[in-house]
């Protein structure tokens, strides 16, 4: 079983500041936005591992107002 590490991720949604914390295996620039989506109400987690739900491209996140992803190790 692969360690998991905690990050940390930070955004932006229509001007005000969020945080939170993911434990994750490895965590990427795309991985990060796509957590931000999620824990903002924009984007979907899928019901079971095998399901594909459609993941926010970083331009239609920034169009619902979703800016400045920035994530690191906690």
């Amino acid at each position: 079983m692969a360690q998991d590490n905690h990050y940390r991720i930070d955004y932006l949604l229509q001007g005000l500041y969020r945080t939170f914390y993911i434990r994750a295996e490895t965590m990427s620039h795309a991985e990060a936005w796509y957590w931000a989506t999620v824990d903002a109400g924009l984007g979907q987690i899928p019901k079971y591992r095998n399901d594909k739900s459609p993941k926010l491209s970083k331009p239609q996140a920034e169009s619902l107002g979703l800016t400045s992803v920035e994530w690191s190790l906690a």
